[in-house]
């Protein structure tokens, strides 16, 4: 029983080391700890999530950034000017 409450003790004096210091920086997004530790595993997951969807609907993605590029020129697009 001593074997395994050294391992123990080892391995929780590791995952606190890996807590204290563990940080994640991104612009003014500044986070330390466990944290940065679910902010990261929650950008993994986020990740995953819109490359399934990517992957679920690839047949009608030309379709909707075509209409999502006609959109942008409307709505951003200066009216034409007459040569003076």
């Amino acid at each position: 029983m001593n074997e395994r409450a050294r391992s123990l003790r080892a391995f929780l004096k590791g995952v606190a080391r890996l807590q204290r210091t563990f940080s994640l920086q991104i612009g003014p997004l500044r986070a330390t700890g466990v944290p940065a530790i679910l902010i990261g595993v929650s950008g993994i997951v986020l990740a995953s999530g819109v490359t399934a969807a990517l992957a679920k609907s690839a047949g009608r993605l030309p379709e909707t950034l075509g209409e999502a590029r006609g959109l942008a020129e409307a709505m951003y697009a200066k009216a034409p000017r007459l040569p003076s």
